[in-house]
């Protein structure tokens, strides 16, 4: 089966070329622990046999600092950025990150392990001419957020830009291991936006292959609502702390469950559709 990775992080060796700048100026803990080079993440991808992934910036170790994820941009590897959309010209700093530096894809980080209260300005009027311009371009945005705290921005944002691909990081975390069918309810909601996609990382798949059985109280209302085209699968790998093989065999045993079809695209088809760089480089 085709398997791309939507989601995994590379960490350079030469601090002197690449140095950090973490948001919230903190790195995280897994940057410093088990950091992994492109070259390495590209032997650990022949191991667990996967095609392609999607260099996703390593916004605790570098901020908006791109330059990693571009320069090593190859026919394996695609790019997504973190941006920051409230800059002055945004959409015009958006459109020049696309054409000329060759970014894939932008990632907005609005909450995480060093980014402890969930930031709210992702939907912002300042933040409009961003948004915008994405999706004129068709240009797929990584959201990192948490729902509960943040879904009416999200809303708000998928209502007033309908035309705007947006990549849920980690779903959004929603709680699944205090209720898979709760948590499938909460996300399933958020399916009349066609914008909206979900990426499907160890986040979830862990609480889920705790679950067992239950699980499909998660899975099986969020693939009917939304399709398993607007669902991709991403290893977080290095900062999971299992190896990407590990992290590919626990997908593949939760979705299991899934029709092939269904398989197919959250491993490989909904990525080439929301990232057409993949096709045109294809390993």
């Amino acid at each position: 089966m085709d398997i791309v990775d939507t989601h995994c992080h590379i960490i350079s060796e030469d601090r002197d070329r690449y140095p950090w700048s973490p948001i919230g100026g903190k790195a995280s803990a897994w940057a410093e622990s088990r950091p992994v080079t492109a070259e390495d993440m590209a032997a650990r991808m022949d191991e667990a046999g996967i095609a392609q992934a999607v260099l996703v910036q390593a916004t605790t170790a570098y901020g908006y600092d791109n330059s990693y994820v571009l320069d090593s941009r190859r026919d394996r590897f695609i790019a997504v950025g973190t941006f920051d959309p409230l800059a002055p010209d945004a959409g015009a700093r958006l459109t020049s990150a696309v054409a000329n530096q060759g970014l894939a894809g932008v990632r907005l980080f609005t909450s995480g392990s060093t980014v402890a209260v969930q930031g709210e300005w992702f939907a912002a009027p300042e933040t409009y001419d961003f948004w915008q311009v994405a999706g004129e371009l068709g240009v797929t945005v990584c959201l990192q957020m948490r729902l509960g705290p943040a879904t009416r921005q999200l809303v708000d944002v998928l209502e007033r830009f309908p035309s705007v691909r947006v990549l849920l990081d980690h779903i959004g975390y929603p709680d699944i291991a205090s209720s898979p069918g709760r948590a499938a309810k909460e996300v399933a909601e958020l399916a009349p936006h066609p914008g909206l996609h979900l990426k499907l990382t160890h986040r979830n798949l862990e609480p889920l292959h705790a679950a067992g059985e239950e699980a499909v109280e998660f899975l099986t209302p969020v693939v009917e609502a939304f399709g398993a085209h607007r669902i991709a699968w991403g290893s977080n790998c290095p900062a999971a702390e299992q190896s990407l093989t590990e992290l590919l065999d626990l997908a593949r045993s939760v979705l299991a469950p899934l029709p092939t079809t269904a398989r197919e695209a959250i491993f490989a088809g909904t990525a080439r559709r929301l990232y057409p760089a993949l096709d045109s480089s294809r390993a």
